[in-house]
C-alpha cells in the first residue's frame, strides 16, 4: 500500500474555478469549430467535460465517527496522485497518459483515458484535517478523516451581581 501526500487547504473554490474555465474554454472551442451560430451549449459543455477531465467513481462513507473516502483511480501511479483537503472537502488529482507503441501492433479499438483527473467530494460534517490520511492500494485511492466532534450547546446559569 502506498502512501499518498496530502496537502492542506483553506478552501478549493479556486481549485474548483480553474477547472471550470478549462472546461468553458474546450466547450467554446467545440462551439466555434461547428461553424455555425447556433449549437447545443449543454451538449459542448458536456462534450468539453469528457475531455478535459476524469471523474473517477467515488464512495463516501461514515462510520464510528471517520469519513472514508475511496476512489478507483485504475491505472494511475500512486507517485501522480495529489489530494486536497479542507475541513469540508478534498479535491483528488492526478495526470495519466496512455501510448501506442508501433511495435506493438495496430490498435483496433482502445478505451483507456489519458488526460487530468479531477474529483472533488464535500464532507457532511466538518474533519479533522491534520489526522486525515490517504493511502493507494490496488488501484483504490482511500482517504480516511475523522470527524471533528460537534459543539455541544450548554445551558448557562446567570448569577445575579
Amino acid at each position: 500500500m502506498a502512501s499518498v501526500p496530502m496537502i492542506q487547504k483553506d478552501s478549493i473554490v479556486d481549485q474548483l474555478e480553474q477547472m471550470q474555465q478549462r472546461i468553458a474554454q474546450r466547450a467554446y472551442e467545440i462551439f466555434r469549430g461547428r461553424g455555425t451560430l447556433w449549437g447545443d451549449a449543454w451538449a459542448d459543455w458536456f462534450t468539453a467535460e469528457r475531455e478535459t477531465v476524469w471523474k473517477p467513481a467515488v464512495e463516501l462513507r461514515e462510520k464510528d465517527g471517520t469519513f472514508t473516502v475511496e476512489a478507483a483511480l485504475a491505472g494511475v501511479d500512486p507517485k501522480d496522485v495529489n489530494v486536497d483537503i479542507t475541513p469540508q472537502d478534498i479535491v483528488i488529482k492526478a495526470a495519466t497518459e496512455h501510448t501506442h507503441s508501433t511495435d506493438e501492433g495496430q490498435v483496433h479499438q482502445c478505451e483507456f483515458v489519458a488526460g487530468r483527473v479531477f474529483r472533488s467530494v464535500h464532507f457532511p460534517k466538518p474533519v479533522d484535517v491534520a489526522k486525515a490520511k490517504a493511502e493507494y492500494r490496488n488501484g483504490l485511492l482511500t482517504v480516511t478523516a475523522p470527524i471533528v466532534p460537534q459543539a455541544q450547546a450548554k445551558r448557562l446559569d446567570i448569577k445575579a451581581a
